[in-house]
């Protein structure tokens, strides 16, 4: 008996296109043969809800099961057809026409042409209701796939590895954000009867980085500082993530402070102009040397600043 896709999703039958793309996102990574190697049940598992996805996701397909037109495979459901024991298996003594049995009067040597036309039709001929042999679109299937926060700001090829054994390499674009999804025309279910195939739908979600941040466009970090560095100024290197580069601190730069590189950002894609790279100083003493403790020991500020000022506590 094959499954009904609400409950292979665990979801009602009033379950909104969210509902069911949260469902299916949880025990697909729940049971993803990448997280279970060797385990079959769970490789079965998630061919399931897969399938129950590709039919309850699409609005279409979903519609149709819903009015008992499709399975839960997508394959028709053929309503009985009526065959010609209709006309041969009834009471002796009677003829047939189109509006069924008539009580027996004069013997008829024929049938109408219309009755004789309609018993053999059914018998030679696919249900015009159903569709027949006409071509059919394969159904879609989503697969989700882990990438660097790199990959998708810069751009990058990435190689997924489908529960049946095949292989997708997907071009990740530059500027790519979490939970958005790529199509691959033609690598869904085959078509039916010579109809195309269906797509994949492929979820990219993305790591996060230990230092950069995104905002747009943009990419954020905190970049430390040495105390000279910060008082005297100098050239810098900056991680970004197209690679390091030079960045010059002004003289008397303060913790806070925030420099901005143009073009360092995310990638130029889709007639976007590359973002900027903001970088936020980070006073850093590290182990202060004899030599500093000792400056400081003797150094009297012309004009000393309190940097708690503002932060009484109020009464």
């Amino acid at each position: 008996m094959l499954d009904d896709p609400y409950k292979t999703l665990g979801v009602a039958r009033d379950a909104s296109p969210e509902d069911i793309r949260r469902a299916y996102i949880k025990l697909a990574k729940q049971h993803h043969p990448d997280l279970n190697p060797g385990n079959a049940k769970a490789e079965a598992r998630f061919k399931t809800v897969s399938a129950a996805n590709d039919l309850l996701s699409d609005p279409e397909t979903r519609g149709r099961f819903d009015r008992g037109e499709i399975d839960a495979t997508g394959q028709e459901r053929r309503p009985p057809r009526p065959s010609y024991r209709d006309y041969a298996e009834g009471e002796s003594g009677r003829r047939y026409d189109r509006d069924g049995p008539k009580p027996d009067g004069p013997r008829q040597s024929k049938w109408s042409a219309e009755a004789i036309h309609e018993m053999f039709s059914t018998m030679f001929t696919e249900d015009s209701q159903t569709g027949g042999n006409s071509p059919r679109h394969g159904l879609d299937e989503q697969y989700t796939l882990a990438a660097d926060f790199l990959d998708a700001v810069n751009g990058a090829t990435r190689r997924l590895t489908l529960p049946d054994g095949r292989t997708l390499d997907v071009k990740i674009p530059p500027g790519t954000t979490d939970g958005q999804v790529l199509r691959l025309r033609g690598q869904g279910r085959a078509g039916l009867n010579g109809g195309t195939d269906g797509d994949a739908l492929i979820e990219i979600q993305i790591a996060p980085h230990k230092f950069f941040t995104r905002d747009g466009q943009d990419i954020r970090l905190v970049l430390p500082v040495t105390l000279s560095e910060a008082v005297l100024g100098g050239l810098v290197e900056v991680p970004t993530p197209g690679g390091p580069v030079r960045m010059r601190v002004p003289p008397h730069s303060d913790s806070g402070t925030e420099l901005r590189l143009r073009g360092r950002g995310v990638s130029a894609h889709r007639g976007r102009a590359a973002g900027d790279l903001y970088a936020t100083l980070r006073v850093v003493l590290g182990t202060p040397d004899a030599a500093l403790e000792a400056f400081l020991g003797t150094w009297k500020q012309e004009r000393p600043a309190n940097p708690r000022q503002g932060m009484e506590a109020s009464s």
